[in-house]
């Protein structure tokens, strides 16, 4: 089922999110290059066998780096990081679609209000006013999703680098100049749309999105809005479910994220209006399985293009290769109340990439692997245990380090003997600090 529903999404793909580019992760990609997939994937991106330093031990800039969740790139313009992409021939990023999903985010918006003519006017004034919790204004995923949603409600306003991801702040009369008023036909009735208010969800501390912020957030739109508010929006599910908790269950107000948390997706039995899953269980196998080739000296994408001595593949409608950034992409799926009971354990494995290999054939290996804030819902309770399955299963044996979501160097301080591991995972607090990371390896 859920093969079946990418493979359908990504064909109908056509929305085109100006200046971000090909998809990403937690940041977006510009390259133009045709993605290359399956056995072409597999022919062109071969492992590179790391030379080896004096004495012949491997050289800590010649070990395998794997970027994930957040793309090398500038967090102004989106233009990624080719030095860090390329920091060796074993240095490649893992993400997922983030064009695409944003686009199916607001898609899965857009379809709820045409199904639900009939009530989603709260108060009847012909006007469906949304909220929006922005998570972070220099993030690429956030603003690519920030775009998905008014580009689908017709809210979206064109500026130099495309559509404005900027907050509105507050909106009541529909005279802001970072959106517009959109229109949108339901049940027989041309409605107004309108984005009453936005914000990036930010502490004092200047860790973004926070999901405390979003949840007093909405207490305050609701104070000003009220029965105005007809839906609630979220870049991610744990601001979605902080605003779910505070105000919108309890109004019956339908609020949408992205993610698929293991709680947001509970939800949708009590109101959730729906989340994207960006196939976090193919993610974290990449982040793994890329290393793991290039520590046996093996094709890079065995275990994924082609299948390994275990039996584990992927098909093509579940990922793809994009040659020119070095980066592999999950693909992502709508979770509504059509589907929701499938994706209530994030944490399990996918099943086609969950077979154990021969630690005699593939030996331990040590890696060093971060996440970029220790508190962050997705990653913390959905990735990271994803991993730790995963690296399980790929005899590999992991340090997990948390960091502040605040500062890099809260991160970048505990890697300080990289001498002692094969290879490295790295996920930044900010998508332009590759070179902090890089300039560690290359001393």
């Amino acid at each position: 089922m859920r093969k079946a529903v990418a493979l359908t999404v990504a064909a109908a793909m056509a929305l085109s999110l100006a200046a971000c580019g090909a998809p990403a992760s937690e940041s977006t990609a510009e390259s133009t290059a045709p993605a290359e997939t399956g056995e072409e994937a597999a022919e062109e991106a071969p492992a590179e066998e790391a030379p080896a330093a004096e004495g012949g031990a491997v050289a800590n800039k010649d070990k395998p780096v794997i970027w994930f969740n957040r793309q090398p790139s500038n967090s102004t313009t989106g233009e990624l990081d080719m030095d860090a992409l390329n920091f060796n021939g074993n240095t490649y990023y893992v993400g997922f679609d983030a064009n695409q999903g944003a686009e199916l985010q607001g898609q899965m918006v857009a379809d709820y209000i045409a199904a639900h003519a009939d009530t989603i006017d709260r108060n009847g004034d012909g006007v469906i006013g949304y909220v929006l919790a922005i998570g972070d204004i220099g993030h690429n995923d956030s603003i690519a999703r920030t775009r998905g949603v008014r580009s689908a409600l017709g809210t979206a306003v064109d500026g130099e680098n495309g559509v404005v991801s900027d907050p509105v702040g507050t909106n009541a009369d529909g005279s802001a100049t970072v959106v517009q008023d959109g229109t949108i036909e339901a049940g027989g009735t041309t409605y107004t749309v309108r984005e009453l208010a936005s914000q990036e969800m930010k502490t004092s501390a200047g860790a973004t999105w926070d999901a405390p912020t979003a949840g007093n957030a909405i207490s305050t739109w609701a104070a000003s809005f009220g029965d105005q508010i007809d839906i609630v929006i979220s870049n991610n599910d744990g601001m979605g479910m902080a605003m779910f908790n505070a105000w919108s269950q309890a109004e019956g107000v339908p609020t949408f994220g992205y993610d698929a948390n293991a709680d947001a997706v509970a939800a949708i039995a009590d109101g959730y209006g729906g989340t994207i899953s960006q196939h976090a269980d193919v993610q974290a196998y990449l982040t793994l399985r890329l290393i793991r080739n290039a520590l046996d000296g093996v094709d890079i994408n065995t275990g994924i293009a082609e299948a390994d001595d275990a039996g584990n593949v992927l098909s093509e409608d579940v990922y793809y290769y994009d040659e020119a950034s070095r980066s592999y992409y999950a693909l992502n799926v709508a979770v509504t109340e059509d589907n929701y009971e499938e994706f209530l354990d994030s944490t399990v494995p996918y099943a086609p990439v969950a077979n154990q290999l021969d630690a005699t054939a593939h030996p331990e290996k040590t890696v060093w692997l971060d996440i970029y804030n220790a508190a962050d819902n997705f990653l913390s309770a959905t990735y990271q245990p994803l991993l730790q399955n995963y690296d399980d299963l790929l005899n590999l044996k992991v340090d997990y380090i948390g960091g502040d979501g605040q500062t890099e160097a809260n991160i970048t301080n505990r890697l300080g003997n990289p001498s002692a591991y094969d290879a490295f995972a790295i996920n930044m607090v900010k998508t332009d600090n590759a070179a902090s990371y890089t300039a560690l390896l290359s001393q």
